[in-house]
């Protein structure tokens, strides 16, 4: 089946009574469920690599006209690659610049950071990010449809309430009470706390409340290997909301290391996104990442070490500058598949 060397969307991960699906193809279902326009069309966009997109293109051709029938839908699939771009030159262990025999450089590809790029182009007013290994097959989709729709829900009802403050505070004459209740909303809904008197501001609660939005559904900690939600407080006095990676964590601090080990909640990379403004501009998403938030991996090629520079993680470093809510989801709609074992787990059964 040449399993090892194909991409985890096109490998058979469900077995129906008439049929067998891949991770790709489970999406088109779960798309069409949750995410059906007016219209009835469905959009789905994938990031995958340029190498495998005769894989995906031949799923494509096969089953989507039987899905559109089925679901008296039209989908638009979409697909993006990393961009060359973000690829980031390697060093070896004495930070020398890596070669090839012939003398060239080696490049390595940005890590996920490098997709806000492939993000910033999509124009679409909610988007939906998730993982493509992490489905379920048709008997357990109804809750993660439900909290699919809820996450959205709760991103539509704090982006209208952002949008109204923001109306609010660009006309002249605003008076202490609706500017305490604006203050109020921002520490106490956005979990965004500044220090010093500039928390009143009306050029600092415009600039605050006029940025990308996200919803990030979390699941409680089971053990699960990877990020989670905490507060993160930065060099400019402020505090707010972040997921953290494990890899961000100082190892050597026993304070962060206690933190980290009793952190209660999981970051299952189920986010809901709004990437425009108050008056339907796109955000430039570009300019709300914290550079400083990169990575240094230690990797190999040839039998020789090298270090390869990672951009800033997309759901951590990559938003660091967005307004983030934070969402309690069940664990059932987390189901990721790092390696086939998980597909024996009674969840993809």
């Amino acid at each position: 089946m040449d399993y090892g060397q194909k991409p985890k969307g096109v490998l058979t991960f469900h077995k129906y009574e008439k049929e067998f699906r891949t991770g790709f193809e489970e999406h088109l279902y779960e798309g069409a469920f949750h995410s059906k326009t007016i219209e009835n069309k469905v959009n789905i966009h994938f990031t995958i690599s340029p190498e495998h997109s005769d894989l995906f293109n031949a799923i494509m051709e096969s089953k989507v006209q039987q899905l559109e029938n089925k679901f008296k839908v039209k989908f638009d699939i979409s697909f993006s690659y990393q961009k060359p771009s973000t690829d980031m030159v390697a060093v070896d262990l004495n930070n020398d610049l890596f070669r090839e025999p012939d003398g060239s450089l080696v490049f390595r590809p940005g890590g996920h950071g490098a997709l806000i790029e492939n993000l910033n182009d999509l124009d679409a007013d909610i988007i939906f990010i998730k993982n493509i290994d992490n489905v379920v097959p048709d008997r357990l989709k109804d809750v993660t449809i439900e909290y699919k729709k809820a996450l959205a829900g709760v991103l539509l009802s704090f982006q209208q309430m952002i949008f109204d403050y923001i109306e609010v505070l660009t006309k002249e004459g605003n008076n202490d009470e609706i500017l305490f209740e604006i203050e109020h909303f921002i520490r106490e809904e956005l979990c965004y706390q500044i220090e010093g008197d500039n928390k009143k501001d009306k050029d600092t609660m415009l600039e605050i409340l006029n940025r990308p939005l996200r919803v990030c559904g979390m699941v409680k900690n089971e053990g699960e290997p990877g990020g989670g939600p905490f507060w993160v407080k930065h060099q400019e006095d402020t505090t707010d909301l972040q997921i953290v990676e494990s890899s961000q964590i100082d190892t050597n601090n026993h304070e962060q290391i206690s933190i980290l080990k009793s952190s209660t909640h999981f970051n299952p990379v189920d986010l809901v996104c709004a990437t425009k403004d108050y008056k339907g501009n796109k955000f430039n998403l570009l300019n709300y990442r914290d550079s400083n938030t990169g990575f240094i991996s230690k990797k190999s090629k040839d039998g020789r070490d090298l270090k390869a520079q990672e951009l800033p993680g997309l759901w951590n470093g990559a938003m660091a500058n967005w307004n983030t809510i934070f969402v309690e989801v069940p664990i059932i709609t987390f189901n990721p598949v790092k390696t086939v074992n998980d597909l024996l787990r009674e969840e993809h059964q």
